[in-house]
């Protein structure tokens, strides 16, 4: 296999023997699974595999049944979300959840919210570190919002952007968070393939200029094998394969475990047989 950035070094992310269950259902199941700083992974699967189970047990949506997660060595497993959040983990979702009534900036300063440094007191009385505090928030949005394509739309109410705006702008507000580690949950759903093409080059982006740890759940398999140095694929709820993409999409128990199953995307089907 493929070594992976920094695997000498304490992994950002790891879990151990980590186990969420459902009643009966397994939906993940003792997962061992170790990133590092700076990688690109993918996490695919067919549905119901467990991705999403993963991203929320990461970021403390939910807590596990057993095992544990590991954030720079620390053991967070029973840290509540928003402790999560201020360690450096940050996530998009499947849909959409932005504050379509404000403009695209201030939904971006709910993402900053965690960072900033004056009391209610101080914001009331309008005080120079308020003004001054401010103005770099403000700074700060407009550069996410530059590097996402979304400068110029900055005053408009979120409501008002198209769908494949308001992913840039699910993005952005993740990005707002100054995470070091970013869970991106179907970030390509509903794009045009140019759309998705403009996606893959601003995640790129971001990675390279806010030295990012990301770790991507996507079906468009196009979108996993163009960005990401290593995949891990689950299926019911258990780690079925890891390695390179070409590795990964070689493995005869990825290959069965989408084509053995009915499935609605066909890219998925293209991308595994080619």
């Amino acid at each position: 296999m493929t070594g992976t950035p920094g695997e000498h070094t304490v992994p950002l992310l790891e879990t151990r023997k980590l186990s969420k269950n459902f009643g009966g259902l397994h939906a993940i199941a003792n997962l061992d699974f170790k990133l590092h700083q700076g990688e690109m992974r993918g996490l695919i699967g067919p549905n119901g595999s467990g991705k999403s189970t993963f991203f929320n047990l990461v970021s403390s949506v939910y807590a596990p049944t057993s095992g544990s997660i590991l954030l720079d060595g620390q053991n967070v497993t029973a840290l509540a979300p928003h402790k999560i959040a201020e360690l450096g983990v940050a996530r998009t979702f499947q849909l959409l959840r932005n504050f379509n009534e404000i403009t695209v900036l201030d939904n971006l300063r709910v993402g900053q919210h965690m960072h900033v440094t004056y009391s209610p007191l101080a914001a009331i009385l309008g005080t120079q570190k308020v003004r001054s505090e401010e103005k770099r928030i403000r700074e700060e949005m407009m550069e996410i919002l530059t590097f996402i394509g979304l400068a110029d739309f900055a005053e408009i109410p979120a409501s008002e952007l198209s769908g494949g705006q308001r992913r840039l702008l699910s993005l952005g507000r993740a990005m707002a968070m100054r995470p070091k580690l970013l869970l991106l949950d179907e970030p390509a759903a509903g794009l045009s393939p140019v759309n998705v093409d403009n996606l893959l080059e601003i995640v790129a982006a971001l990675q390279k200029r806010y030295d990012l740890t990301v770790v991507i759940v996507e079906h468009i398999l196009k979108v996993v094998m163009n960005m990401c140095q290593r995949v891990t694929v689950l299926d019911h709820g258990e780690k079925i394969a890891e390695g390179t993409p070409q590795e990964v999409k070689d493995d005869h128990a990825v290959i069965e475990a989408y084509l053995g199953r009915e499935m609605n995307n066909e890219d998925i089907r293209a991308a595994l047989m080619a």
